[in-house]
């Protein structure tokens, strides 16, 4: 049940692999498992110990669980499991396309098209043909790298991608019924999944104002709803919950948590609605796999329209706020600037705006100092010091001492001050009732003889998990969309909204990643990629005479089944060799402010770079690799999927020049490029942002529809440009100011109707 029973020392058991399946839902044929698994087998095959170089043999000899780890094959994995989760995590497009493919490799014609004429049986003349299954696991691994080549056999190509990032992330990522992975002793990964006790202890903040849907009957949520203050009625024909309230917020997250705070605050009977569930410190097991699928949209695995970029968004109540890396930047003077004055949008006058930063900073209790940094930020500090180039402490909602790791699967220690434990519990504290695992799915208009707008927004209709009741329908006098850039586009055209502002506009601060190898042997550097604050050490790069950066480089959180979806597959030799370094492999993310802007249509998300978005990513790649070998990296290199690398021992100047001159910022894996990338990004602004005029924005300058009155939309998307700085404060920010003043307009209005 959720927020119910969980073993003690495992976290909550939605945030943790169940017990071991036997049965599969996910349409795949015995034929096409038989091809699957000959796939994970030359991506991970069995590697002999005498093709590995000296260092890494002796690495292997002296570690039993690594010299286990070669020898393992990805044959051992059952393919049952892989496919289940491909078929119920990963887009639906992409899944057809493996579909597509596996049928094929079940045929020998069908191999002959997609292989070449590898598939030939030169041993024997009577089976000329063979399917992909019976090719010998070395000519498997030779076609697996052809595909990686292949621009003009995209079907191969994407489906090769998929597999590969599914099947190594299930790999990294599984658990047994004790929560362990053998693989995790071979390259370094510890899980914390104790309790801490003093959280133990704490009752759960927001207990007094949620309702779970998801663990309650029809009975249970009437009663719950009237014990919490809410004008309930029921339409027996159409089986649905009618409520009132003053005003209704979706989504909960940076937007929909501050929303609902000053709302209520104000006296206004407020009632958030979340499809996510509620997690607790002591709930979160810090599992990558099952933390991902459950706490991020789309399971963390949508994807721009050419698979250039995943898109990490938090799906559980609190949002962002709760999965994200804790940076609290202040928007930059010349955005405030811009958005201000050139674009005359009102909510960014300076003094209101920065004294609602300065709210939002003291509630979120952000700090500047740091007292330990973890093994990634250390290097990235001391490169830069190397290297002459300013190095900046990372503000952060999270105490100084905070040492936390997994931040991204929710913080364990509740040291990070997510909207879940600070505006969250400010609402439930001032009578806002919490409904999870509640859907919106339309918003409810009238239309209006006379106002400001065409329209007036009237509530919300939404639908919940449990089959009882199939509505709950919530009429409200305000209505705050905050479901995040990626969702809130979906929702107001699917209700009618026709500006052509909405889903258009997109940004993500697009980012590309290099990589450091410093071995524990002479390494001044103590701990592991996984351990200490994700996020303390930043560098920015400025263009000349330019005040505002357009590069930002940080250091990110990779959990090993992140790691080893994303890192390129040239071999299954080179994988397992790149995985067995994976603790002492360091990261920095290039991440620019992008003039390119993209559209979210449908569940489907196009975007593209400009000309000038590509060469900050290279020049910042490029700083990048220079800090890494600064500090002192055995070998740095990049994510291009040839697996670009540089061997850093005893490396001149002019080698080194050389071989940047050759990084650049490649394209997706639909490119008809035969070298590409796949990245993520975390930060999705725009699609339905503010404007002066209704040409200009799907809002106006204080977040209200221009199609319909009683209409605010209050998170990431109503930001006029990209911001260049991680968002958070921004986006609080901006619904702070949002906020503050629908409460007063309502509380003026409420008075006069008194």
């Amino acid at each position: 049940m959720v927020g119910g029973t969980r073993d003690k020392k495992r976290g909550h058991p939605l945030l943790r692999w169940s017990t071991k399946q036997e049965t599969f839902s996910h349409g795949f044929s015995q034929s096409d498992l038989q091809a699957l698994s000959a796939i994970c087998e030359a991506i991970m095959p069995p590697v002999p110990l005498l093709s590995l170089d000296l260092d890494m043999k002796l690495k292997v000899l002296r570690n039993d669980a690594l010299l286990s780890f070669f020898k393992s094959s990805g044959s051992h994995v059952r393919p049952d499991e892989v496919a289940e989760v491909m078929a119920t995590k990963a887009m639906p497009v992409t899944v057809t396309v493996v579909r597509i493919v596996l049928r094929l490799l079940t045929f020998r014609l069908g191999t002959l098209l997609l292989c070449g004429f590898v598939c030939l049986d030169k041993k024997n003349w009577s089976f000329l043909l063979l399917k992909f299954s019976d090719i010998s696991l070395e000519k498997r691994e030779k076609v697996l790298q052809k595909w990686n080549k292949q621009w003009y056999n995209p079907l191969a190509r994407i489906a090769f991608m998929m597999i590969k990032a599914i099947f190594l992330f299930y790999y990294f990522t599984w658990t047994n019924e004790n929560t362990e992975n053998p693989a995790w002793d071979a390259i370094g990964y510890k899980v914390d999944i104790g309790e801490n006790e003093d959280i133990e202890r704490k009752q759960r903040p927001l207990e007094k104002g949620i309702i779970e849907t998801a663990k309650e009957d029809e009975a249970t949520i009437k009663q719950l709803m009237i014990n919490k203050g809410l004008k309930l009625k029921e339409d027996k024909e159409s089986n649905t919950f009618k409520i009132e309230c003053d005003a209704v917020v979706i989504g909960s997250g940076c937007g929909g948590g501050v929303a609902a705070a000053n709302l209520a605050k104000s006296g206004l009977k407020v009632i958030v609605v979340e499809k996510g569930n509620y997690f607790v410190p002591q709930d979160y097991s810090t599992l990558e796999g099952p933390s991902m699928f459950e706490m991020f949209e789309a399971n963390g695995l949508l994807m721009t329209h050419d698979g250039r970029f995943r898109f990490m968004a938090g799906s559980t109540l609190g949002g962002g706020s709760v999965v994200n890396w804790a940076a609290s930047l202040k928007t930059p003077d010349a955005i405030i600037e811009e958005w201000s004055v050139d674009r005359g949008i009102a909510t960014f006058d300076r003094e209101g705006y920065t004294a609602a930063m300065e709210s939002v900073c003291k509630r979120i209790c952000v700090t500047e100092r740091v007292i330990r940094e973890g093994f990634q930020n250390q290097i990235l500090r001391k490169g830069c010091e190397k290297l002459g180039l300013d190095v900046t402490v990372v503000p952060r909602n999270s105490s100084e001492e905070h040492y936390c790791g997994s931040c991204s699967f929710g913080c364990k220690t509740g040291d990070k001050r997510g909207t879940d434990i600070t505006w969250l519990v400010d609402a439930v504290d001032n009578n806002a009732v919490i409904l999870t695992q509640c859907r919106a799915e339309k918003l409810i208009f009238a239309e209006t003889e006379s106002g400001r707008r065409k329209k007036r927004c009237l509530g919300v209709t939404t639908s919940i998990s449990n089959t009882a009741i199939n509505k709950i329908e919530i009429n409200a006098k305000v209505t705050v969309v905050a479901c995040g850039s990626l969702m809130t586009p979906g929702l107001l055209s699917s209700s009618g909204l026709k500006n052509h502002n909405i889903g258009r506009g997109l940004h993500i601060h697009p980012i590309l990643m290099a990589w450091g190898y410093f071995p524990e042997k002479n390494s001044n550097f103590n701990g592991a990629a996984h351990e200490g604050e994700i996020m303390t050490s930043l560098h920015y790069v400025f263009e000349i005479d330019s005040t505002t950066p357009n590069i930002t480089l940080e250091t990110p959180a990779l959990g090993p089944g992140t790691f080893a979806a994303l890192i390129p597959w040239v071999s299954g030799k080179d994988t397992k060799e790149r995985l067995a370094k994976y603790s002492r492999t360091s990261h920095i993310f290039v991440m620019v402010r992008d003039e390119g802007v993209g559209e979210v249509k449908g569940g489907i998300v196009k975007y593209k770079l400009t000309k000038a978005d590509e060469e900050n990513l290279t020049t910042g790649l490029r700083r990048a690799l220079r800090i890494l070998v600064a500090a002192g990296a055995e070998e740095v290199g990049t994510y291009r999927s040839d697996g670009q690398r540089l061997k850093c021992g005893g490396v001149k100047e002019e080698d080194l020049e050389k071989f940047l001159e050759t990084v650049d910022a490649p394209a997706g894996v639909v490119s008809m490029s035969r070298r590409w990338t796949h990245s993520f990004t975390a930060h999705q602004m725009g699609c339905c942002r503010m404007g002066a005029t209704e040409e200009e924005g799907a809002v106006d300058g204080y977040g209200e529809s221009w199609e319909a009155e009683g209409l605010y939309v209050c998170d990431a998307s109503v930001l006029p440009t990209a911001l260049g700085v991680n968002p958070m404060v921004t986006i609080q920010s901006t619904a702070y100011c949002i906020s503050k003043r629908l409460a007063a307009l309502m509380m003026k209005n409420k008075k006069k109707q008194d």
